[in-house]
């Protein structure tokens, strides 16, 4: 028993980090997943010593914001560094999400490596809705009493649910106290499902973006790999760092830093820049029941890819009609967030709809269109190391 206690850490460092075998191919868009996995680590770090000074409740929860601001030893760092760090979580977390939808990286047998990742996006974004109610301002107090009530269009049970989460009657004392605990032990959970997802990597290896299979030129993790990562991973840090002290409020909103007031509305309520297409597509329906199907319609349809465009192989580099559309869905989805910080009048309502419509047409009738005319074409044909071996001219 000792003898595999003492080894099965340098064994798994071995095999995870060492001998670890990766195609040559790797460019640094897939540093990204290292760089979620950082701001994982640091999230859980600062708000772990965060909590140690915040106070849930209603009438202190403000002021032990403000408290950890002001008088604790570098707590405006802690806090900063917590609250732009979940802005940059999402944004290596959605440059991942594209990066394996424009090389493929979802296909057979790596499927379940992205339906892992998709249950990772879904309790990201509950876990970073629940965190932005606790500074108890006036945009967390009222943007909570918006997403919490979306949960009344459910049919007959809606109203309960609502009244059960918020504890009472309305977004109080109970709601708050609910939403720490869990906002506490999400990102535990969140962190169960990323060594998951690792494992499941390592299992069947990183995609090849070249899309060549078997893979007989793959280099070793260690050093070449760890070499780029560290180099990447400094820069990294230069970036975050750089937001956090010149720039710390930049992608939060100026109406949190004042205190919850039930009796007054926000001229204009909007959810963290991370949320707003979601938010887009939510309110360009006009029913509130179909709103809340289609904006998680939206995830779901972004998890069932293995699903939807299963059938090709290669990456989009090689396939230029998939390409063209790709870039389509990106601009698409750059123009929902712009549409969900704008108020809800004409034309942003119009453009909203349209960017809605052409989301769900990109996944469910597009793609699946274009992967099929490629497939008769001969673009999908699946490559092996065969095809990119020397073969001597016959005389």
């Amino acid at each position: 028993m000792r003898y595999w206690s003492s080894n099965s850490i340098f064994i798994l460092i071995d095999k995870f980090f060492i001998t670890h075998r990766s195609p040559i191919f790797l460019g640094y868009l897939w540093n990204f997943g290292v760089f979620a996995f950082l701001c994982l680590f640091i999230q859980i770090l600062t708000g772990l010593f965060l909590a140690i000074h915040y106070n849930g409740s209603t009438a202190e929860a403000f002021n032990s914001v403000e408290h950890i601001m002001r008088d604790v030893n570098n707590g405006w760092f802690l806090r900063y560094t917590h609250a732009n760090g979940a802005s940059f979580f999402f944004i290596t977390v959605y440059i991942h999400i594209l990066r394996g939808m424009y090389y493929g990286s979802f296909v057979k047998p790596r499927q379940h490596i992205w339906y892992v990742g998709s249950i990772i996006l879904l309790l990201m974004i509950v876990t970073a809705f629940l965190g932005y109610v606790l500074p108890w301002g006036q945009i967390s107090f009222w943007a909570a009493t918006v997403i919490t009530n979306m949960v009344s269009a459910v049919p007959f049970v809606g109203t309960d649910i609502v009244t059960w989460i918020w504890g009472g009657f309305s977004v109080g004392g109970p709601t708050l106290t609910r939403f720490y605990a869990l906002h506490f032990l999400m990102p535990f959970v969140i962190l169960a499902l990323v060594l998951f997802h690792i494992f499941l990597l390592h299992k069947h290896g990183s995609h090849n973006p070249q899309g060549i299979e078997p893979r007989i030129d793959d280099n070793f993790f260690f050093p070449y790999y760890i070499v780029k990562d560290i180099y990447a991973i400094i820069l990294f840090f230069v970036a975050l760092s750089f937001v956090i002290f010149f720039y710390p409020n930049t992608l939060g909103h100026p109406d949190n830093y004042i205190p919850a007031n039930p009796l007054v509305t926000p001229t204009h309520i909007v959810p963290e820049w991370y949320f707003l297409p979601f938010y887009a597509i939510l309110r360009s329906i006009p029913d509130k029941l179909y709103g809340v199907v289609a904006m998680l319609g939206s995830i779901i349809s972004l998890a069932l890819i293995p699903v939807t465009q299963q059938p090709y192989v290669t990456s989009m580099e090689f396939r230029p009609a998939s390409r063209f559309c790709f870039w389509w869905f990106v601009n698409c989805s750059v123009i929902l967030g712009w549409i969900g910080s704008q108020t809800a009048k004409y034309p942003y309502v119009e453009i909203g709809q349209l960017a809605t419509g052409f989301y769900f047409f990109y996944f469910w009738i597009l793609m699946p269109f274009i992967i099929a005319i490629e497939n008769e074409i001969g673009f999908n044909k699946e490559a092996t190391s065969s095809d990119y071996s020397f073969q001597p001219a016959l005389s």
